[in-house]
């Protein structure tokens, strides 16, 4: 079990300048945070006592207690973890909160499946290169709401900033707020597939501040062979390298070699949207594909596209 003075330690500096309008509130906080650091992976009925739990269902349910207002603190200690490195990933991704389970509570959205009631979290995480967590800087919750289920089609004709895409953008643009805060270190946005819009490419940044995305679509391209993957197919390959795969069901774990390969291309912007005259954009294209896969075996492919001038193999 962790350290109790450390803890304490911990919740004070990373919550107790929490602006929640009330000083019993933030202590509140800073007690809760404490409390669940004993025991992260947790419910809250497994980490506190009854008292303690009447108390934080109370504390949740105060028109005080937000969103920005919990984690204001947070992201300003997150700011001073990343000021003390070079490069900062900050992963950008949806998660979807399934609550059929509790009829009884309103205000939700269906989800993935028709049948499934509850709500999304879109949230950014400052990673180290090497994996370390450094904290939360930014967090969206929305549901969709019943009466627009089944209107997808019209969903595709409007405007990204109407669209659930938009969290891209938004995004990006939290990442351009705080970068003032960390001028001396690079930060990366990192997103999945899901993140690859068009509009996120365009979208104004400021130095210090870039973007990778795992491509999705195949898009066209200003080349001979006109299209993504084809283009960075044909490029030769800069070198290998090796990743330990986990075992995964009844497969065992393996070591993989990956084909890398990297190239500029320029992107043109999508046909259905040409009477939007948007232009082309050059990026940088990093393709790793897995070789000598046994039988049975799908190989691993990434497509990557980033705002990061890449030109060889040991990266930028």
């Amino acid at each position: 079990m962790p350290d109790t003075v450390d803890l304490d330690d911990w919740a004070s500096e990373e919550f107790g300048a929490a602006e929640l309008g009330d000083a019993r509130l933030t202590r509140r906080l800073v007690t809760l945070a404490r409390r669940l650091s004993m025991g992260p992976h947790c419910s809250f009925p497994q980490s506190l006592n009854g008292a303690e739990l009447k108390a934080t269902y109370r504390f949740f349910d105060n028109s005080h207690v937000d969103v920005d207002g919990v984690l204001g603190a947070h992201i300003g200690q997150t700011l001073r973890r990343m000021q003390r490195v070079p490069v900062v990933l900050a992963v950008q991704d949806t998660t979807e909160f399934n609550l059929s389970h509790l009829p009884a509570t309103e205000g939700l959205g269906y989800g993935s499946d028709p049948h499934v009631r509850g709500f999304l979290i879109h949230s950014l995480l400052a990673l180290t290169p090497e994996g370390l967590p450094l904290g939360v800087i930014g967090m969206k919750t929305w549901i969709r709401r019943p009466e627009e289920f089944g209107k997808k089609h019209l969903r595709e004709q409007r405007p990204v900033r109407e669209k659930e895409s938009a969290k891209w953008l938004e995004g990006g643009e939290q990442l351009n707020a705080l970068k003032p805060y960390c001028p001396g270190t690079h930060i990366v946005g990192v997103s999945d597939r899901e993140g690859d819009v068009y509009d996120v490419f365009l979208a104004p940044r400021p130095a210090g501040v870039d973007w990778l995305v795992r491509a999705s679509w195949n898009r066209r391209v200003a080349h001979p062979d006109r299209h993504l993957w084809e283009t960075v197919l044909a490029a030769p390959a800069l070198g290998e390298t090796q990743i330990q795969v986990p075992a995964r069901e009844s497969r065992p774990a393996r070591t993989a070699r990956l084909v890398v390969r990297c190239i500029p291309v320029r992107l043109c912007p999508p046909y259905s949207r040409r009477r939007e005259k948007l232009p082309e954009i050059e990026v940088f294209a990093i393709h790793a594909l897995e070789t000598n896969v046994r039988e049975g075996i799908e190989p691993l492919e990434w497509l990557l596209l980033t705002s990061v001038p890449t030109h060889t193999g040991a990266g930028p």
